[in-house]
């Protein structure tokens, strides 16, 4: 009966996540403080929180939107 445990748990894990096609490093130059609220909001999503902050996300559609939304308060690099 033990066997039959350790082949049903191990018949729930998932297989391990692919290596994404690539990422995008992040990084927050200008200030949040005065920008719209949908603005920091975006900033917020991608783990940008304060000036200097750096973040890597991984390189899809969602991403380029957000960047593309806050495009003017980021820099960033294809990895």
């Amino acid at each position: 009966m033990a066997e039959e445990k350790v082949t049903k748990t191990a018949a729930k894990k998932k297989p391990a996540a692919k290596k994404a096609a690539g990422s995008v490093t992040i990084k927050l130059t200008r200030s949040l403080i005065g920008r719209s609220e949908k603005q920091i909001a975006t900033a917020k999503s991608l783990g940008l929180k304060r000036v200097g902050d750096t973040t890597v996300q991984p390189d899809n559609a969602a991403t380029a939107g957000k960047i593309n939304t806050i495009s003017h308060m980021v820099e960033f690099v294809k990895a």
